[in-house]
Parts: structure tokens; sequence; C-alpha cells
């Protein structure tokens, strides 16, 4: 047994009284939470609402730093990088930190090693889509239009959730679709509404707002259930695709080597954001289920999340790009 030496006992209790003295004046300053997707998303909508909740509890400012593109690399680059003193908030989603290393050879930041798991924010569904205009008024229908046209017919993707969602429609009901990738699930929309695509399966929070103005028509949830926001609409497996289901989840992470006294001190103020009625707006508009862990929680989360992208992406033959 290695026994501490005196120096070493004193270093260690000054580390922990610099760490939670430090966490006691938390936060002196406005936070940023980094978003790696582009205004107007459910993860934008997230940040949002869970922001203006701590700044009513801390009364500090919570400034939203939305940093989309190259499919959330940019925006978890910045984050990663950015000084670990709890100033910083990555509110990202399974894209980042799940699904892109199973999708690409190369990441420009790890997503275990360069973060430090606050708390897990919120799981949700999807909804696929098509313009209203579209002919296809069901899935089934969207099925035999991609049968008849092998190739022909598209789906845009501005998030992982939303590209797997496509590529496993296509690998459960036998078809064919053209994927068209986007920075982000917002401007995959733009181009659905002005039919430059077909389809596309995006959350709930992103294409409702279209399918209530009547824009949008909604085929099918992409969860084993219902949405409660949308009830008429039956999911993609009752609608004829036995077996589909893809959901997403958010989450917030500080930059790898946070004290562990700030980090805590995070978790603590979303714990508390989480039942505000910022938040209960966005979860009860978005149809997203809360979802608040511990640290410690949302890393083995994170760890088996990573496995079970790992064997999507296998079964629907992905290649990494």
């Amino acid at each position: 047994m290695k026994l501490l030496t005196l120096p070493t006992i004193v270093l260690s209790a000054v580390c922990l009284m610099v760490s939670t003295g430090a966490a006691a004046e938390y936060p002196e300053k406005p936070i940023r939470f980094v978003v790696p997707f582009a205004s107007g998303t459910a993860t934008d909508q997230i940040a949002r609402a869970m922001g203006q909740a701590i700044t009513a509890e801390t009364k500090q400012q919570v400034i939203v730093d939305n940093k989309p593109g190259a499919n959330g690399f940019i925006g978890a680059s910045e984050a990663a990088k950015a000084a670990p003193d709890g100033y910083t908030v990555f509110i990202t989603t399974n894209t980042t930190h799940a699904a892109a290393e199973h999708l690409y050879k190369k990441l420009p930041y790890d997503p275990v090693k360069d973060f430090a798991p606050i708390t897990g924010l919120g799981k949700g569904g999807q909804i696929m889509v098509v313009n209203s205009q579209s002919p296809i008024m069901n899935v089934k229908e969207f099925i035999a239009a991609a049968k008849k046209n092998p190739g022909k017919l598209s789906f845009g993707s501005g998030s992982s959730s939303s590209r797997i969602a496509g590529e496993m429609l296509q690998q459960l009901a036998g078809i064919q679709i053209l994927h068209v990738p986007y920075k982000s699930n917002t401007f995959a929309v733009t181009d659905l509404l002005g039919s430059q695509i077909d389809m596309m399966i995006t959350d709930t929070a992103t294409g409702l707002p279209h399918i209530k103005s009547g824009k949008l028509r909604a085929l099918g949830v992409s969860t084993k259930k219902r949405s409660a926001l949308a009830p008429d609409v039956p999911t993609i497996e009752e609608a004829g695709v036995p077996g589909y289901d893809m959901g997403y989840w958010f989450a917030a992470y500080a930059p790898a080597k946070t004290p562990q006294a700030i980090v805590n001190k995070l978790n603590e103020f979303f714990a508390k954001a989480a039942k505000s009625p910022t938040a209960n707006t966005f979860y009860t508009n978005a149809g997203v289920d809360p979802f608040i862990t511990t640290p410690d929680e949302l890393a083995k989360f994170q760890a088996s999340e990573s496995k079970k992208w790992e064997e999507i992406v296998k079964k629907a033959g992905i290649e990494k790009e």
C-alpha cells in the first residue's frame, strides 16, 4: 500500500479548497451554451429553454451560440477546445456523442476524452414528412413509389438521427432512396418545403410547426408509440414497416478537466431548470420527455448508446466516410 506524503496531502487539500471555493462563487459572468446545430432546431430550442431558466436562477446571462455545420463537428470541436472553467457548456445530441464516431473515419474531437458529462436533458422521437403538395399520402404509398422508381426519390437529413432514420427505412422496407445531406434539419426542411427533396424524417420540434401550418404532411412517427402531439399520425411500424424504431436524445457536457465541483454545480442548475415553466413548455410542445441524470449516469448511458449506434450503422451497411 502506497502512503501519501505530507506535501501530497497538503496539495490535494489545497486543490479541493480552491475547487470548492470556485464552485461557491460560480457563476460570476455569463455562461455560453455552444449548440452544434442551427437556430430553430430542437437542440437550439432546449438550449434556450434551459438557458432562460438558468439565467433566472443564477442572475447571469446564458448566451446560446449556434455553430452549425459538418455534422456537428464545428460546434463539438469548439466546445472541446474551450477553457475548462464552467463558462462553456456543450448542448448536444447523440449525433456528436454516440453516432458520429461510427459514421466517420476521423473526428476532430473525442466524444469521451474531450468532454465531462453533466446531465442528460431529454429524449424524443422523429416524424416522417413530405410536402403537403406531394401525391404521397402515407408510408405505404411512399414505399410503393420508391420501389417503382429505385433511387429516384430523395430524403434529406441534417443530423445523424435523421440520416439513420432514413437509412433504416431503406433497410426495413427494402427500398432505395437518395440521401441528401444538410448542415441542419431546418435547412433540409426548407428544401422539402420547396419540393427540392421528396421526404425527410426530422425531429418533431422542427417538423411539427410546418405540419400544423399545412405546409408539410406527416406520414408516420419514428418511435414505437404514437406522439401525444400528433395522436392521429401512426407509427412508421404501424404504417407498414415492422420493427421500425428510432429516437434521439439531448445532453449537456463541459470541456474535459472542468473541476468536478463546477460540473456538479451545473448539474444542479440543469436539474432545477428542467422543472421550470420554460423547460416544461419545450418538453410539451416538442414531444420530448425530460431525461435528467447524474454525470456518471450520463457517461454510462453514452457508452451504451454508442454501442447501439454502432450496431445500427453496421446493420444499415453504411461505410464510414
